[in-house]
């Protein structure tokens, strides 16, 4: 695969979505980079604004498989991982894939579940596997997930340990649809095309998985100068001393931008990364990763508002 393929490939994925999920398109675009780039997504938003619906039609688009798991305040790590079971006919246990096991899963309302479940989760982001009784069990490629969160402020939610949320790529949040994004949707229904029976609307695959691995190969060709290098560390590094910030981003936050900028690049149809790449990411990036100081959410100051600040007091590299 070229390079070159990258940008219609990823426009044909985005028409597909776009046929059933109305609007939302940084979500839709977020989605389809975190893919590309081999990143998790964490998308924040009330229930009922089809976050679910978008995760089974990119399953669809993608040809990937694709699992959902309900986090509940009762759910066990084994419950995703999987666990072993006696087998009284063959004298020996064998191993129960649990829903992990997929292309692309779906943990929905992931801060329903304790820490606990919660955790279960790090070694399956971070190195592609699990580890049950000793053994460890590689998942399949390409492999992304995708959690989705009440906002805290809700009731019943456990926030999530930190050492989770630093390994989203992405967080994006989702609110609800202007009007006339909601005409659009009950527009769908009156027709008689309901999200729910994807047979009812036009939809047909434009790539395989295969595909999917080719193209996180070939996005590794798009170029990163030392200008936007030093462009990252120059925003990280204020970060962490910004005056109302307690918590700065890790390193971790650099790589995820510059994968997700590189990915973007080429998702654009271009073979180099631009200082606009890196503005228009870094809230997806960063917005998870800062933790404010009391009396700045006391006032009412949002990360996205730190952010758009920080980037203002860092000087962009020109071309």
């Amino acid at each position: 695969m070229e390079l070159s393929e990258v940008k219609n490939l990823f426009e044909a994925v985005v028409d597909q979505i776009g046929k059933v999920v109305v609007g939302q398109m940084e979500l839709v675009e977020g989605v389809v980079i975190a893919l590309f780039a081999e990143g998790s997504v964490l998308i924040e938003g009330p229930p009922g604004l089809g976050k679910t619906l978008l995760v089974n039609v990119l399953s669809k688009t993608v040809t990937c498989q694709f699992r959902r798991v309900q986090f509940t305040p009762d759910l066990m790590p084994s419950d995703l991982t999987g666990h072993s079971i006696y087998d009284l006919k063959q004298q020996a246990f064998s191993f129960n894939q649990g829903p992990v096991f997929t292309n692309i899963l779906l943990t929905d309302e992931i801060n329903r579940s304790p820490p606990k479940t919660q955790s279960a989760l790090l070694e399956v982001m971070q190195e592609a596997q699990v580890s049950v009784d000793g053994i460890t069990h590689i998942l399949k490629r390409p492999f992304l997930v995708i959690a989705t969160q009440n906002p805290i402020e809700h009731e019943g939610t456990y926030p999530l340990p930190e050492a989770q949320v630093d390994r989203f790529m992405f967080k994006l949040l989702v609110d609800y649809p202007p009007p006339a994004d909601e005409m659009e949707i009950l527009g769908h229904y009156a027709a008689g095309r309901d999200p729910r029976r994807l047979s009812d609307f036009d939809l047909h695959p434009v790539m395989q998985s295969d595909d999917v691995l080719e193209i996180q190969q070939v996005v590794r060709q798009v170029i990163v100068e030392p200008k936007i290098l030093k462009y990252i560390v120059d925003i990280l590094d204020a970060s962490r001393s910004w005056g109302s910030v307690t918590i700065g981003p890790s390193p971790r936050a650099g790589v995820n931008l510059l994968l997700a900028a590189r990915t973007m690049a080429a998702c654009r149809g271009r073979d180099f990364v631009t200082p606009d790449d890196i503005k228009e990411l870094a809230p997806w990036v960063l917005r998870h990763r800062l933790r404010l100081r009391p009396e700045a959410e006391l006032e009412g100051t949002t990360p996205d508002e730190t952010i758009r600040a920080i980037m203002d007091s860092v000087e962009a590299p020109r071309s």
